[in-house]
């Protein structure tokens, strides 16, 4: 279980989630709790405090996640082993989380993320993960709150569009 600490060293909570992750992915025994898949994602649920969620996911090279939110919630994730990509579109959407999110002309923003490296973000994000490498790669995500729901979105026409609503336990 990742216990909760009294004093989180950052007064933004999504700071802290990352903080959080980073300090557990320090724990060598927290990859056994995952079974890796030659050809497809994996994720176990790991146990959190119960205002939090936090999944375990590994990524054989060429998965991804696809477009998506994390309803609502604040989050961080952080590379354990191997590297992702992560694709943002550059710009935000309006605070009623609807409607088509546009993307750049020149494509999404791409960042990669390495061992030890990780990323906070906000209740509005939306991004796609993936992992372009050529070997396994493992990372931990943290929510808080649990996640209420994820919404699908799928490029079209230099948009995003929401295709899915996946509500809590759809994905466990």
């Amino acid at each position: 279980m990742l216990s909760a600490r009294p004093n989180p060293p950052s007064p933004e909570l999504a700071d802290r989630l990352l903080a959080w992750a980073r300090e557990a992915a320090l724990d060598p025994a927290l990859g056994r709790h995952l079974q890796l898949d030659p050809e497809a994602r994996t994720w176990t649920r790991i146990d959190t405090p119960e205002d939090r969620e936090a999944w375990l996911i590994g990524w054989p090279p060429g998965t991804r996640t696809g477009w998506h939110d994390h309803g609502g919630a604040r989050g961080a994730f952080t590379v354990l082993r191997g590297a992702l990509e992560e694709l943002t579109p550059a710009a935000g959407r309006g605070p009623d989380l609807e409607g088509d999110i546009a993307l750049p002309p020149g494509g999404p923003h791409r960042r990669e993320l390495t061992a030890g490296e990780g990323r906070a973000f906000g209740p509005r994000h939306v991004h796609d993960v993936l992992n372009t490498g050529s070997v396994h790669a493992v990372s931990l995500h943290l929510y808080a709150p649990a996640l209420p729901l994820m919404r699908r979105f799928e490029p079209y026409g230099g948009v995003l569009r929401l295709v899915e609503v996946e509500r809590a336990g759809a994905w466990a």
